[in-house]
């Protein structure tokens, strides 16, 4: 019981590497929408996607969403994914959103504020960064 109420972290890598797992499944399953056609047509109904480019920006939007998620599953180039979910979700949050992450739209700034926490924390355990950027402490 003492150790529930003590201030000290409980096992940090792992759950870190939990909610990043989760995290980026929820990731991959909003850009999963790349591969579903008349799905990414409709967002061209929506005011911030209508004009030429529109399809375009919503494909990038959706490809960075899958291509972050991904990233973070896998512990892969993990500050990475989190920069493009926190750039990708930053604009989502603000200009299509149009910034109103304390009441209406507060799903996607959620995804910035977690990106937040990767790109600082980084991937904790079970990750493949781990594997490949592992460093040998001396003695």
């Amino acid at each position: 019981m003492r150790k529930f109420f003590s201030p000290a972290a409980l096992w940090p890598d792992q759950s870190i590497a939990a909610i990043r797992i989760l995290f980026g499944l929820l990731l991959i399953y909003h850009g999963k929408e790349i591969f579903q056609p008349e799905l990414m047509k409709s967002y061209t109904d929506w005011e911030a996607f209508k004009g030429p480019n529109g399809l375009l920006l919503a494909y990038i939007g959706k490809t960075a969403e899958f291509v972050a998620g991904v990233s973070l599953f896998l512990g892969l180039f993990t500050r990475i994914g989190a920069v493009i979910c926190i750039g990708t979700l930053t604009y989502v949050t603000f200009f299509i959103g149009q910034g109103r992450f304390w009441y209406e739209d507060q799903h996607p700034f959620m995804f910035v504020m977690m990106g937040l926490v990767f790109f600082f924390y980084g991937p904790g355990a079970w990750s493949v960064d781990g594997a490949l950027f592992a460093t040998k402490k001396p003695f």
